[in-house]
């Protein structure tokens, strides 16, 4: 069935009062933050395919995303990137929805306003877009998360510690899906996690772990949080490692960590600044990143 520009499995199902969840690729998902909280919630709760954009090459730079070739049953086959809508029931609860939203090329406006109308044609009362950006944190400390809300999601995000984000900059033609869904009634939330610039992890547990934290809190969701916080450990043990063998990264580290228990202190005090030394390491970080 086509809804705009997706086309969707028809019948299209019907659902109860489903709540969205969303990551965007490749813009704020460092370290696969929501891919890898969304594809481990997708692995619990039997999650279905419900389909996908009609026509990716309308949104879609083939030669900057590029097609995926693979061999199947002696056949050469192409997969074209896409945005992929996958769905679950929750008996006696609210059903949920996961968009894997690929960030267009090109008509942006209708690229948005297409997902907001599958938001609308799939009763969709809730919609939470998650992801993770780099800053300049440490890795030795829990790891931040900021957001935003509209609805009854702002009350959520003060339950929950979450910092209100105050950013203002280059951003997402995709935006617009928030901002349109809350003019259509539908609660949004934005979680995005903090991770340290100078580890550049492909895959980040501990940022899956803080995700998933914070989603269970709110879900019923039967995932085993224990199991990831500890691979998550894991992972950021062999990360301090790395970093006792670097003198100048290990300055770095804990310079880090006095900026952010200075944050986590009372307002009246003053936070000491990040040393010059240490900021141009970190742009220089942020430079790496940026050309890659």
């Amino acid at each position: 069935m086509k809804v705009s520009a997706f086309e969707l499995n028809d019948p299209v199902p019907e659902l109860n009062e489903p709540h969205a969840f969303a990551v965007l690729r490749p813009w704020i998902n460092v370290g696969s933050a929501g891919s890898l909280a969304l594809e481990a919630i997708e692995a619990k709760v039997d999650a279905q395919q419900l389909g996908g954009l009609a026509k990716p090459g309308m949104f879609y730079d083939f030669t900057r995303y590029r097609p995926h070739t693979y061999i199947s049953e002696g056949r050469r086959v192409i997969e074209k990137p896409n945005t992929y809508i996958n769905y679950a029931r929750m008996p006696g609860k609210n059903d949920l929805v996961f968009f894997y939203l690929k960030e267009p090329h090109m008509f942006g406006e209708f690229y948005s306003a297409s997902v907001v109308k599958v938001l609308r044609r799939l009763g969709v009362t809730r919609y939470i877009l998650m992801g993770g950006m780099y800053d300049s944190v440490p890795h030795t400390r829990p790891l931040i998360v900021s957001g935003s809300a509209t609805g009854m999601g702002e009350k959520l995000l003060k339950e929950r510690g979450i910092q209100s984000s105050n950013y203002e900059g280059p951003g997402t033609i995709t935006h617009l899906i928030a901002q349109e869904a809350s003019q259509h009634g539908i609660e949004t939330i934005t979680l995005v996690v903090h991770l340290p610039q100078y580890t550049q992890l492909d895959d980040d547990y501990m940022a899956q772990f803080r995700l998933l934290e914070l989603l269970s809190a709110d879900y019923d969701l039967p995932i085993d949080l224990e199991s990831i916080s500890e691979q998550a450990q894991e992972q950021y043990r062999e990360i301090s490692i790395a970093v006792e063998r670097e003198p100048q990264l290990k300055r770095v580290v804990h310079r880090l960590e006095q900026y952010y228990e200075s944050q986590s202190s009372k307002p009246s005090e003053e936070s000491p600044k990040l040393s010059p030394e240490i900021e141009n390491f970190l742009n220089d970080i942020n430079k790496g990143l940026n050309q890659d």
